[in-house]
């Protein structure tokens, strides 16, 4: 029946809507959307963390960090699995994990500086869902639709708006460990919804053997893809994840008021996601990042210089709307050129977002901690994006003369 379905409404014209399966999107999307809100969960509750447990900026830093590396290591890993078993199972297996690990982190409680850490790496298994939710989305869409099918998918990045809105007003009124068991409730039932509606794609690719997998390392574009994916996701995710800190710290703001400001920054970025795929769909992933880069690199070596909050939180705001179309403009062009490896390419992306993530948000911690000043962190990961524009000023000819054009689509 699902193949029936794709066959005849692939060629409509305009119909993104007609084009693919909407309950798969819907549950794609909710399972991202609250994933994404607990794998940076310990960014709003690290100012009460690091005061009971008297943690040093470093050590905050890292404890930010580290479920954005576990994430990475874990998207290829679910990569595997949904090229394997198919998206559907993956993400079943994957939200089963997260939620038996916050209740037993909340049931026993967390206690010292290792239990953050390891408290990390099961929330990992939450961000490793943008490995599984975009192919089980995007698999079901024709190429002329993926920027737009991957967006919308991707607007779960908003997962971390909920996030900085709710965890610190619950940490004061219940204690920041209740929040990790309070967390179990949503996350139950977007698992329910999430078995009800997502089916499986019907045009999945043949399982391969395990080494080719891997192929596309071989090749210099899937490198380029992930450089790029770890400046723009890396760059989002960071700053999710360090921004009530660097409220809290370089303002005095409280947690409650730091999570407001943070929120408004990530939600620009989670709002434009989908446009940044719509935008590349129209003018090109390439002309887009052009500007993504550029801009980002701009906004964040303001930042470094801000001296009052509201000129902090502007700089903010640009640099997330920057980096949000970035990361749709990013997975325009992924399956433009890896469409029969698109499981592990997503998964190999993510994880060079994540690495980009866990870098931004463990030096900023690191600066801090280092030279008495979040400016340098800043400065750096600016330095980066226009490292990236460079680069995608030296290939964007060749893509263009090859498999752009082979392909028909704009890039």
């Amino acid at each position: 029946m699902a193949t029936t379905f794709w066959d005849e409404t692939k060629d409509t014209p305009n119909g993104f809507w007609q084009s693919g399966h909407i309950p798969t999107l819907v549950a794609a999307l909710l399972y991202f959307d609250f994933a994404f809100m607990v794998w940076v969960l310990l960014g709003p509750l690290a100012p009460d963390i690091a005061t009971t447990l008297a943690l040093t900026p470093a050590q905050k830093g890292l404890m930010v960090a580290v479920p954005t590396l576990a994430g990475a290591v874990l998207r290829v890993v679910n990569g595997l699995m949904v090229d394997r078993i198919g998206p559907k199972r993956s993400g079943a297996i994957s939200q089963v994990v997260v939620i038996a690990g916050l209740f037993t982190a909340w049931a026993l409680g967390i206690t010292s500086f290792a239990g953050t850490l390891a408290l990390g790496v099961v929330l990992g298994f939450a961000g490793a869902s943008f490995a599984i939710a975009l192919p089980l989305a995007s698999r079901w869409y024709p190429p002329e639709h993926q920027g737009k099918a991957m967006g919308l998918a991707g607007m779960g990045n908003s997962g971390t708006v909920l996030a900085a809105l709710f965890a610190p007003g619950l940490a004061r009124a219940f204690g920041w460990n209740a929040v990790l068991g309070l967390a179990c409730i949503p996350l139950t039932i977007v698992f329910v919804a999430y078995l009800v509606m997502a089916k499986d794609p019907p045009n999945a690719p043949a399982p391969k053997r395990f080494a080719e997998y891997l192929s596309p390392l071989r090749q210099a574009d899937a490198w380029w893809l992930m450089g790029f994916y770890a400046v723009t996701f890396g760059g989002f995710v960071g700053l999710a994840a360090s921004l009530p800190i660097y409220f809290t710290d370089r303002f005095g703001l409280s947690t409650i008021h730091a999570g407001y400001a943070t929120a408004a920054c990530v939600f620009a970025g989670s709002l434009v996601r989908p446009v940044g795929g719509a935008l590349a769909d129209r003018v090109g992933g390439v002309k887009a990042l052009t500007a993504v880069f550029l801009l980002a690199a701009i906004a964040l070596a303001g930042v470094a210089s801000a001296g009052s909050i509201e000129a902090a939180l502007t700089l903010f705001v640009i640099a997330m709307l920057a980096l949000g179309i970035g990361n749709g403009s990013v997975f325009q062009l992924v399956p433009q050129r890896f469409a029969a490896e698109i499981g592990v390419m997503t998964g190999l992306v993510g994880m060079a977002g994540g690495v980009g993530g866990f870098y931004l948000a463990s030096s900023i911690g690191l600066a801090k901690q280092w030279t008495g000043s979040f400016a340098p962190g800043f400065l750096i990961f600016a330095a980066l994006a226009l490292a990236a524009l460079g680069g995608l000023t030296l290939v964007k000819g060749g893509w263009r003369r090859s498999w752009g054009a082979a392909e028909g689509v704009r890039i």
